[in-house]
């Protein structure tokens, strides 16, 4: 009996197909975690990535072991432009435009990604030239808040910590209500940027807010399995 034929085995002549081949396959997959991220945030499992990608589990793992790779692969052209944003309020002339317009910026790359609405109130130990870019972000915009301050325009007592704390309250918002009030955030960003501003400050008129249609739908949506039916009517 002869022995079985498995083919030739892998030549030079080969690698430059294969190398081809595994170009497309990154790109598949960056290409599949971004849109699925944008609309279901970081939670989306690698199996979800692997099937949108039309690939096997394992050739996503063979690209990228961990979740944070991936992650840090997709999102670091959105972190290079978080830091940017920095770069940019500091280059205005006007300190309190300069602090409205950040906040503004980074709330608006929030709210157009919701895997990147994720990524900017979590840390990712492990991806060291992603937190880097952090953290040249946040000493960028400690600059930006003691240029603020030192024309008394932003509040005296407004610290860094209360960046977090937008991040998340607009996090959230954003979650709730991305597909029945996209806008909302504008309205929460609005009063906050108001709460701000030191006495006397202009700031700008508020955006109107969401119709009360458009809210239940949002509060539907967020409201957890088998309460829905629950909810008066005028809220469902």
């Amino acid at each position: 009996m002869s022995a079985p034929d498995f083919g030739s085995p892998p030549t030079d002549a080969d690698a430059p197909m294969q190398r081809a081949d595994a170009q497309r396959n990154r790109q598949r997959i960056l290409a599949a975690a971004r849109d699925l991220y944008a609309a279901g945030g970081l939670g989306v499992p690698m199996a979800a990535i692997a099937r949108a990608a039309g690939l096997g589990k394992a050739t996503v793992f063979r690209h990228f072991s961990t979740t944070s790779e991936l992650i840090e692969a997709v999102f670091t052209e959105k972190m290079d432009a978080y830091l940017s944003a920095t770069r940019v309020a500091l280059g205005e002339s006007d300190a309190w435009q300069g602090f409205v317009d950040y906040i503004t910026m980074v709330c608006g790359m929030q709210a157009t990604d919701r895997g990147f609405a994720d990524v900017m109130i979590t840390t990712f130990p492990g991806a060291e030239s992603f937190e880097e870019r952090r953290r040249e972000a946040y000493e960028g915009f400690l600059a930006i808040i003691e240029r603020a301050r030192g024309t008394g325009a932003l509040r005296a007592d407004f610290v860094s910590q209360d960046l977090i704390l937008v991040l998340f309250a607009n996090a959230g918002v954003v979650s709730a209500t991305a597909t029945a009030a996209p806008d909302a955030w504008r309205r929460l960003l609005a009063h906050l940027i108001r709460g701000f501003a030191a006495p006397g400050v202009d700031v700008k008129l508020l955006p109107p807010p969401p119709d009360d249609e458009a809210l239940s739908r949002a509060m539907a949506r967020a409201a957890p399995l088998g309460t829905r039916d629950d909810m008066p009517a005028h809220h469902r």
